[in-house]
């Protein structure tokens, strides 16, 4: 097994250099065709397929998803994505005025949107907590320390950050946490498949996660694991029948797999994309990816004014790296709905597709890869970005 050989899998665009699986990773084969076959058997019978099969086949989904977590499949239930798991967990965890949720300077907006929304429905204050640059677990542990108040009612933390692709020392933090009876929420759908992932073994309390990063599970597949002592807490944010249709035994999932009619075909999927992502192509995915963003480290690194976003972590760049580029006269820092005129210019000039944005005040470019990227994609990009660069520096007069 090799990766030139494994790249067969991905329908990709022809021409295209797809530097952002860490964005929207696509799937390959063998889990399209799982997903397309679930939604053929859905079509073929409706009435037998929701109101007979499809919680049991849910139930032997989740039993997948929970080997490969190394935990009991009646502590998670699969959602649509992280983003649903967390409004989940922001819908669950009681708040009051005066109360406090902590979450650290890397989190993904979209996380700090949920809490922030939460916070102000309930009186409860959102507080951000600055970890070092290093990432370096006593320093980040002791960050998280320092703001710690009777009033402190959860942590929220990535596992890996979606911005700048740091690897956050969850694991310090949850015992940090237990140590004060407070709960943590870990965001990790770009830890699938780049680490072994255990949320027993981190000791958190919610663990949220998505299928389409490195895991190459279908676009709408994803996960919440909750520790025991929280399910029969949990709160949908939607309502629904809350039951099972199919008169299995009453489950705390009841509330979350009918919300209206929907094709679970992404859900069931999932176990495929399990199966495809095997130990072996694990592992190869695991060292391929690591050599080309190594690469890409050294050689955008190479270009002036191109730098780490973050300082040297504890734990090396698995599939994902974020780089900090200068900036330009005018630059202003945007995200989602706003990307940078590097971004655009990449795709326009060379289909170079990789995300770029802000974060803390600073520009960055964040390079993912997988099995079907290639050095000479990485070369490509770094010699792109060169003289991209190199254009905006002679336009500000530099």
């Amino acid at each position: 097994m090799n990766a030139a050989a494994e790249a067969i899998h991905w329908d990709l665009e022809p021409g295209c250099i797809y530097l952002n699986h860490g964005s929207f990773g696509p799937s390959p084969g063998p889990v399209r065709q799982a997903r397309e076959s679930w939604s053929r058997r859905l079509e073929r019978q409706p009435m037998r397929f929701f109101c007979r099969e499809m919680e049991t086949e849910l139930d032997r989904a989740a039993e997948v998803v929970a080997g490969f977590l190394g935990t009991r499949a009646d502590r998670l239930v699969l959602l649509t994505n992280a983003t649903v798991a967390m409004n989940v967990v922001a819908a669950s965890v009681p708040l009051q005025s005066g109360d406090q949720v902590l979450l650290s300077d890397h989190e993904y907006g979209a996380v700090r949107k949920i809490w922030s929304a939460r916070c102000r429905t309930t009186g409860a204050v959102m507080q951000s907590v600055v970890l070092p640059e290093s990432l370096a677990e006593d320093e980040c542990v002791a960050a998280f320390s320092e703001r710690l108040t009777p009033q402190t009612k959860l942590l929220v933390i990535s596992h890996v950050a979606s911005a700048t692709a740091g690897i956050l020392p969850v694991k310090a933090i949850c015992r940090l946490a237990r140590q004060h009876r407070i709960p943590v929420c870990v965001d990790g759908p770009h830890a699938l498949t780049m680490l072994d992932v255990s949320p027993e073994d981190l000791g958190c309390d919610f663990y949220c996660a998505s299928g389409h990063k490195w895991l190459c599970g279908p676009f709408g597949s994803g996960f919440l694991w909750a520790h025991p002592r929280w399910t029969s807490r949990l709160v949908s944010p939607l309502i629904s029948w809350g039951g099972s249709i199919a008169g299995h035994p009453p489950s705390w999932k009841d509330r979350f797999q009918w919300l209206g009619t929907a094709d679970p075909a992404p859900l069931l999927a999932l176990a495929a994309a399990i199966e495809f992502m095997n130990e072996s192509r694990t592992q190869l995915f695991r060292q391929h990816a690591g050599r080309l963003i190594s690469l890409g480290m050294e050689l955008l690194g190479q270009i002036p004014g191109v730098r780490p976003l973050i300082g040297p972590n504890n734990s090396a760049p698995v599939s994902m790296i974020s780089m900090e580029l200068p900036q330009h006269a005018g630059w202003e820092p945007g995200y989602h709905g706003h990307p940078d005129q590097i971004q655009s210019q990449l795709r326009e000039w060379q289909q170079i597709e990789v995300l770029t944005g802000s974060w803390n005040q600073k520009r960055f470019l964040r390079l993912s890869a997988h099995l079907y990227n290639t050095e000479s994609q990485i070369r490509q990009l770094a010699a792109s970005l060169r003289e991209l660069l190199a254009a905006e520096r002679a336009a500000d007069g530099h």
